[in-house]
């Protein structure tokens, strides 16, 4: 009963090969071989030395069918355990890449978690009794108060308030604070992450 080998694509060539060499070296012991010292045809040029005699070629046995078998039992396992051993080198390697990913994804999900921290902490600092003061007052008195509060927490304050209100009072600020404070908002009012 032949025996059928599974090869990686690394040991297919070798044992093709191997097969084939001894193959044609069966083939060979099968037809006998070509020309005999007796029968080859020789010629001789005029004047020429007459040409030695050629020598004998020793021919070696062809491995017979058990030989051929017997070889591919002897390297079915060396071939199987190279097998396994690249497909877990293989293995290792995908979970090292795998790894990696997990780590980056876990840099990820922290640093979104401090942006939505800082987010949520931004917003609970304009507590609703400040905005109903500042919503009561005039603009230019707002907006010059603002100006000289914390930019975080003027930002916060404008949020809150009715956006016409904020509007005005951004208005009748200087143009830097204002443009300070606009960026601040408009950052803090994003729903995706910043980054």
């Amino acid at each position: 009963m032949p025996m059928i080998l599974f090869l990686s694509s690394h040991e297919r060539p070798r044992s093709r090969a191997i097969l084939f060499a001894a193959a044609a070296l069966a083939a060979m012991s099968v037809s006998g071989g070509g020309a005999h010292g007796e029968d080859a045809v020789r010629q001789v040029l005029p004047g020429a030395q007459p040409a030695a005699a050629p020598q004998q070629l020793t021919r070696q046995k062809a491995p017979d069918q058990s030989e051929i078998e017997r070889f591919c039992s002897n390297i079915a396992d060396a071939a199987r355990d190279r097998r396994y051993a690249l497909q877990a080198e293989e293995l290792k390697q995908l979970q090292v890449g795998i790894d990696e990913r997990m780590k980056a994804l876990d840099a990820r999900k922290a640093e979104y978690e401090t942006w939505l921290k800082r987010r949520e902490v931004f917003l609970a600092r304009a507590e609703d009794g400040v905005v109903k003061i500042y919503a009561g007052m005039k603009p230019d008195a707002a907006a010059e108060r603002l100006a000289i509060v914390n930019a975080d927490l003027a930002a916060a304050i404008l949020m809150k308030l009715d956006s016409r209100k904020a509007g005005v009072i951004l208005n009748e600020m200087d143009q830097k604070a204002a443009a300070t404070l606009t960026g601040i908002m408009a950052s803090a009012a994003r729903r995706v992450d910043p980054s």
